[in-house]
């Protein structure tokens, strides 16, 4: 008797896929697919290289956050340091150079903590979130259109912030709550 392979190990076959927009970052496509579970349907996502992001850590626990305006939240966010993964780079190598760009330090040593899908309905973005340790201060080289401000917090405050909506964007929340329950194994009350 064949064997058949479960849902999560089988991909959608794609039978046709037009682009609606190609921009410097992303490409909008309709597909129209096949799905695991045999329904045909068409499906528009946003085809994207990937990103990284970062959790700068200091050995007295202490962790780096920043600040700048995200023009499609219309608001100014406190996030971990991050951006998408260039072609010609692997994903270490976007979160060495994100992490000099944004907060102008370097670190000895990277960690992959977890990877995660921020709006896998429609957005076929990986962030991979590194903790970065080992940390030297050096000069932040931002992007002509970044305005970032660093700030040093320490990860109960951290906490606090997400606990209280001043941290609010996924991949920030999802990578300081990892990091404090999964790597530094604290639990911490506020």
């Amino acid at each position: 008797m064949k064997k058949r392979k479960s849902p999560k190990a089988r991909q959608a076959t794609v039978v046709s896929s037009n682009v609606l927009f190609k921009g410097r970052v992303f490409t909008l496509k309709r597909d129209r697919v096949i799905e695991p579970s045999g329904i045909v349907t068409t499906r528009e996502m946003i085809a994207h290289p990937g990103s990284v992001v970062v959790l700068p850590a200091f050995p007295d626990g202490r962790i780096l956050l920043i600040r700048q305006y995200r023009h499609a939240a219309g608001q100014y966010l406190w996030e971990l340091v991050a951006g998408h993964k260039e072609p010609d780079e692997s994903f270490l190598q976007g979160a060495h150079r994100e992490l000099l760009e944004e907060s102008g330090y370097t670190a000895r040593r990277f960690t992959k903590l977890l990877d995660i899908y921020p709006s896998p309905g429609l957005l076929g973005e990986v962030m991979k979130i590194f903790l970065a340790e080992g940390l030297t201060k050096g000069k932040a080289r931002p992007e002509d259109d970044e305005q970032i401000t660093n700030r040093i917090v320490t990860l109960a405050e951290a906490e606090k912030w997400i606990r209280f909506g001043k941290i609010i964007d996924s991949k920030s929340v999802s990578g300081i709550l990892f990091y404090a329950r999964f790597v530094t194994g604290k639990k911490h009350r506020n």
